[in-house]
């Protein structure tokens, strides 16, 4: 077993987590969005260490994180028009792009498939430990395939303690959901998983409208299986039932609620409300479905938001969390 320091990401922790990288070791690091479990991205055996380390699916891609646009240059093989003007308008961000790979790039990270996911992200921990890798770093979520994404870097122990060398604390993730991917190799934006940048706000900066997904789209990291779930049954639960408390068994033991309205009947076991708007529930969500899961809670009512903007992505988690 790997013992698991947890550092916060100041210089010299920085270069003890480029030696661990170089060295074909996995580091986990913050991003705005969640946690990532990192390797070297031009090492084929680093990167089914990722799996391994995960227990992923071997067909589900990881993505690409680099440090700023030149580092793109060897790692796909065209940027293509498209891709640039939403690049300028979102890097560093919650953006990930799908482009043709480069030869760089092994099939170990890409699932077998031509196509690669690469990203510039936002928080410059993430950024910063890129530059001292010198190299893009491939990394999933910091998590146990199938649970709640980490939003902490006590998430990330509880789930990979003894599996990663080093975990760079760097707080709790601005964002709370993992970022949005748009195949940007044609002329319109394609977009494949929903974040908290909508689809709206790519079809404005490209300047044309979204185009839906074909069947010969690529394989995109995090959608092809069940994801996000604690330990517990999640139930989704529609705000007009939480207003009226119309939920069975919530008084019960076993029972919790995470919810944006009111409440006014019995308390459950685990009650966690987020005040604020619908971006407050998605960077809220991971860390909630965590904390019911330590207390014990047997079934979750979740309350759904609208299908809409950052609420379609928020759906999207909260579909595959409660899925059986």
């Amino acid at each position: 077993m790997i013992r698991t320091r947890v550092l916060r990401p100041n210089a010299a922790a920085l270069a003890a987590a480029a030696k661990i990288l170089r060295a074909g070791g996995l580091v986990a690091f913050p991003t705005e969005t969640v946690y990532g479990l990192g390797a070297r991205a031009y090492d084929a055996s680093a990167a089914r260490r990722v799996y391994k380390a995960k227990g992923r699916p071997a067909d589900n891609p990881l993505i690409v994180h680099i440090s700023d646009e030149a580092m793109l240059e060897d790692v796909v093989r065209q940027v293509p028009p498209l891709a640039r003007k939403l690049m300028d308008a979102f890097w560093p961000g919650p953006l990930t792009l799908v482009l043709e790979k480069s030869a760089r790039v092994p099939g170990a990270v890409t699932a077998g498939g031509l196509t690669v996911a690469v990203r510039c992200p936002g928080h410059p921990a993430a950024r910063a430990l890129i530059r001292a890798l010198g190299e893009p770093i491939a990394a999933p979520s910091a998590n146990l395939s199938g649970r709640p994404s980490p939003t902490t870097a006590a998430h990330v122990l509880r789930d990979l303690r003894g599996r990663v060398a080093l975990i760079l604390d760097g707080g709790s993730c601005r964002k709370g959901l993992e970022s949005t991917i748009v195949d940007a190799r044609g002329r319109r934006p394609v977009v494949l998983r929903p974040g908290t940048l909508t689809g709206e706000t790519i079809a404005r900066a490209a300047g044309v409208p979204l185009a839906a997904p074909g069947r010969a789209a690529p394989a995109a990291p995090g959608t092809r299986h069940r994801h996000y779930a604690p330990s517990c049954r999640v139930i989704l639960a529609p705000p007009a039932l939480v207003r009226r408390g119309a939920l069975a068994g919530l008084g019960d033991i076993g029972t919790g609620l995470v919810h944006r309205t009111p409440w006014p009947g019995r308390r459950p076991a685990y009650a966690r409300r987020v005040r604020g708007g619908v971006g407050a529930y998605a960077a809220a969500l991971f860390s909630a479905l965590r904390d019911a899961e330590a207390a014990g809670v047997q079934t979750l009512y979740v309350e759904t938001v609208p299908d809409r903007g950052i609420g379609r992505a928020v759906m999207d988690r909260l579909r595959r969390a409660a899925l059986l």
